[in-house]
């Protein structure tokens, strides 16, 4: 256990990812991010859960203050939540994803049971087919545009350190994980309480009712697996729940701390 808050920059493979623990005696959780966002964003809810748990935070490989690396794929996220774990001499700890971090969570804790105390899955890690061919194109011009403006934001942490191409290559790939096919048995085989955080309305680059329709492949999740719930549907959409209701996100930390433990 690590009594006091401890910052810096952990060697993985062939990269260096940048870490935040808070120490103390209290539960760990690691935070896992949003596809291109940083440790940043977590910021309301650590402040809401204080020093009754402990925090881990890292930067995802080319995000925030994270080195680059010559692997962005999912499995090396996956393996970088071990790395982070043995560094920081944890054995047993939430796993709170959001967005692209729900998927890594859920694969985590179906794969880690052991290691798993609970999962809290934030607008993410939804088992639907919405990657088909027109999808895909569709993302290689959006990360083409933003091609332009990409290299102007990059100094400010805003952009990750990945080309436009690395970038629309991993969400591919995130759409392709999150079919029914694939991320349903993830979900099925998952064994720790797990509860959802679920947003409202759009995210970036969706259209329409696109992203309602996904969140619908919850009901037949939650029907097969006793283990998983909805904890929240919350009014603020996909980008803006983890500012405007970080306190849902709490409650459900709290929920499966006490189920787990």
């Amino acid at each position: 256990m690590t009594s006091s808050t401890w910052t810096g920059m952990l060697p993985v493979e062939d990269t260096a990812l940048a870490v935040t623990d808070s120490g103390g005696p209290g539960i760990p959780i690691v935070y896992l991010n949003g596809q291109f966002a940083t440790q940043g964003y977590w910021r309301r809810i650590l402040a809401d859960l204080g020093s009754d748990f402990r925090h881990i935070t890292y930067d995802e490989r080319a995000r925030g203050k994270s080195k680059r690396s010559s692997d962005y794929s999912f499995e090396a996220a996956v393996r970088d939540v071990d790395a982070v774990l043995e560094a920081r001499e944890v054995k047993r700890a939430v796993v709170v994803g959001w967005s692209y971090g729900a998927v890594v969570a859920a694969h985590w804790a179906a794969r880690n049971p052991e290691r798993t105390i609970g999962a809290v899955l934030v607008d993410g890690a939804f088992p639907y087919d919405w990657m088909d061919d027109a999808m895909e194109q569709r993302i290689r011009k959006l990360f083409k545009r933003l091609n332009l403006v990409m290299p102007l934001l990059r100094p400010t942490g805003l952009t990750p350190r990945m080309s436009a191409a690395e970038q629309a290559e991993s969400n591919i790939e995130l759409g392709k994980l999150s079919r029914e096919a694939e991320l349903g048995p993830v979900l099925d085989g998952i064994t720790v309480p797990t509860r959802y955080v679920v947003a409202s309305g759009t995210s970036f680059g969706s259209k329409g009712d696109e992203q309602e329709k996904i969140r619908t492949s919850l009901d037949g999740v939650t029907a097969r697996n006793p283990n998983i719930k909805v904890s929240a549907k919350v009014e603020s959409n996909h980008g803006a729940l983890l500012r405007k209701d970080f306190r849902a996100i709490s409650a459900a930390v709290h929920e499966v701390a006490r189920l787990g433990e």
